[in-house]
């Protein structure tokens, strides 16, 4: 399988990044690589299975992200990534939930460093696709650059080569997880140094990138740079990654036409029995900036969640935006 590149992708996100948004942000870029939410063992051992691994074709290049401890289980569930046709599989040493710590995954692991090396070359042994981390540049009393270079060095010891490395600490006594992901300063530094030390890594950036721009500065430091939030709440900037970030010459569709490239998705998955709201919801920021945007929003909000909403529910927002464009050119 071919190495998926992660000079630019999309971060996983919990009730964000679900099939329905990947397939939605497909459609803004066809070179990101994009994450799933993270799906712990014990769902994918014990629970629904297909619901947490089902994906749409079209979101390829594509990562599973993983959280859990036990190497077995984590094996087994890099069995299942490969099987499902999935590009990487990530294990999650970043998430600073109190749910993830008493599961123990997640950020609490970077106080083990040597459990996520057995972790991650289980999931090696058991995979033929690429293992990554991703992980924080500390948690609590571990506050020096060179304990979060120990735990980088401690993990590569097994081969694994790529680290997606949000530039943030995770306090995960006193913070809640939204407060992590903005209280603890950016120390984008520690990334670019461990890149310059370690140039045989491939080092991802991640934590508080909000523009393009912004993304093409870290790239002359780093090997790839991780969107989350900023992807999520202003998805159209996706729309220019292939062109200013990864060399591609296709042309840049607009907004109207991205929607319109989605509607026969939204009229099959009304089908299937899908609720409207659950991918309307992803496209709220879709307009964001563009004159009618709030309108397109309010509408969607009000109206897509309501029995039997269909599609009109979007070709009526988007109308409504249209509208909004005519009036300010007349």
């Amino acid at each position: 399988m071919e190495q998926p590149n992660r000079r630019f992708s999309v971060a996983p996100m919990m009730d964000w990044s679900d099939r329905h948004c990947r397939y939605f942000w497909r459609l803004l870029s066809k070179q990101a690589l994009l994450y799933t939410e993270m799906v712990t063992t014990g769902a994918l051992i014990h629970g629904d299975r297909e619901r947490f691994l089902r994906y749409n074709p079209e979101e390829h290049p594509l990562a599973l992200q993983l959280g859990g401890s036990n190497t077995a289980d984590l094996a087994q569930c890099a069995v299942w990534a490969e099987e499902w046709g999935y590009d990487e599989v990530n294990l999650n040493c970043g998430c600073p939930s109190d749910r993830v710590q008493s599961g123990m995954f997640g950020a609490c692991l970077m106080a083990q460093p040597q459990l996520v090396a057995d972790c991650v070359k289980a999931m090696q042994d058991a995979c033929s696709i690429p293992v990554t981390v991703k992980h924080r540049i500390g948690i609590d009393d571990m506050e020096s650059w060179q304990e979060m270079a120990d735990f980088v060095d401690t993990i590569a010891t097994t081969g694994c080569n790529t680290f997606i490395v949000h530039a943030r600490k995770a306090w995960l006594q006193g913070l809640s997880p939204k407060q992590n992901r903005e209280v603890p300063p950016l120390e984008y530094e520690w990334v670019y140094r461990l890149k310059r030390e370690r140039p045989d890594l491939e080092i991802i950036i991640n934590g508080g990138i909000n523009s393009l721009a912004a993304a093409q500065q870290h790239l002359e430091q780093v090997d790839g740079v991780m969107l989350g939030r900023e992807a999520y709440q202003n998805p159209y900037l996706l729309a220019e990654v292939d062109q200013q970030l990864l060399g591609h010459t296709s042309a840049v569709a607009s907004r109207e036409q991205i929607l319109l490239q989605l509607m026969p998705y939204v009229a099959q998955q009304l089908a299937q029995g899908t609720a409207l709201n659950h991918i309307s919801r992803h496209l709220l920021g879709l307009f964001q900036g563009v004159p009618g945007a709030r309108k397109f929003r309010r509408h969607i909000s009000e109206n897509a969640w309501r029995e039997g909403a269909g599609i009109e529910v979007l070709e009526t927002a988007l109308g409504l935006v249209l509208q909004e464009t005519e009036r300010l050119a007349s």
